[in-house]
């Protein structure tokens, strides 16, 4: 039996070129991965470094606008509410002089029943608004009564249309003359001097306009009870004056007011 020697070359060939092989496999390998290596770090080192957030806590998303504050100078806002502006005092058009003068820090004013004290023009006033009364003619208040800023003072508030058709309104009868017996009955009480030397000075009729009612003794209730009910007293007594009908004439002679309520 004869064996060939060719044979151990051969397989000595294929041993190393497969040893070779093995050995080129990782070579192979890692210069395949260098570059997708190499890329992921250039990549990396691109992007541009994370956001941090603001010290205040402000997470608003990039770009919004941060909002300026006023200019120097700019009031800031205010929800306050304007104050309303302060009511004008009241003057005599709006009832003031009008209403009862009843103070209990001040001295009772003095009653007086005698018409020759008056000045001459508010005697003479006095006296042609009673012969008015007398008659039992209403019209005979016209002239009395006036027209314009110097109109006698009717009412509280303002009325519509003629003075004496709104008297005969407040009467009960259709021409006027309960109102005609309840404007003599006032005039024929006694009455007080108000403001003497002021501006405001007056002359008014009943008395009972400026004295408290708690301090009416019997003879004056009595001559209280001319005037208004006993009903009507104690009404008058829980609001504290005397609001029924009073009269008002100036130094001058002007008669001011006839006016009833408050």
């Amino acid at each position: 039996m004869s064996f060939s020697m060719s044979g151990k070359p051969r397989g000595l060939a294929l041993c190393i070129c497969f040893a070779a092989c093995c050995a080129a496999i990782p070579l192979i390998v890692c210069f395949v991965s260098s570059p997708a290596y190499a890329l992921r770090e250039i990549k990396r080192e691109e992007l541009p470094p994370p956001a941090t957030p603001a010290a205040d806590g402000d997470i608003s998303p990039p770009g919004s606008t941060v909002p300026m504050p006023n200019p120097v100078g700019t009031p800031p806002p205010t929800s306050q509410p304007v104050p309303p502006a302060e009511s004008e005092p009241d003057s005599p058009a709006d009832g003031g002089v009008t209403r009862p003068r009843v103070d209990p820090d001040t001295p009772v004013p003095e009653v007086v029943y005698d018409l020759g004290k008056l000045p001459e023009p508010v005697r003479r006033m006095h006296d042609l608004i009673v012969e008015a009364c007398k008659g039992g003619d209403i019209e005979k208040l016209r002239p009395l009564i006036g027209q314009g800023d110097s109109m006698t003072q009717i009412s509280l508030t303002d009325i519509d249309g003629d003075a004496i058709a709104f008297l005969k309104g407040l009467s009960s009868d259709p021409d006027g003359q309960e109102i005609l017996a309840i404007l003599e009955e006032v005039l024929n009480a006694g009455y007080v001097h108000l403001d003497a030397g002021k501006p405001e000075e007056l002359y008014v009729w009943p008395y009972f306009f400026a004295l408290p009612l708690d301090k009416l003794d019997a003879k004056q209730r009595v001559e209280l009870f001319k005037i208004v009910t006993a009903g009507d007293f104690d009404d008058m007594k829980q609001f504290g004056a005397y609001i029924f009908y009073r009269v008002g004439i100036t130094p001058s002679g002007q008669w001011t007011f006839f006016v009833a309520g408050d």
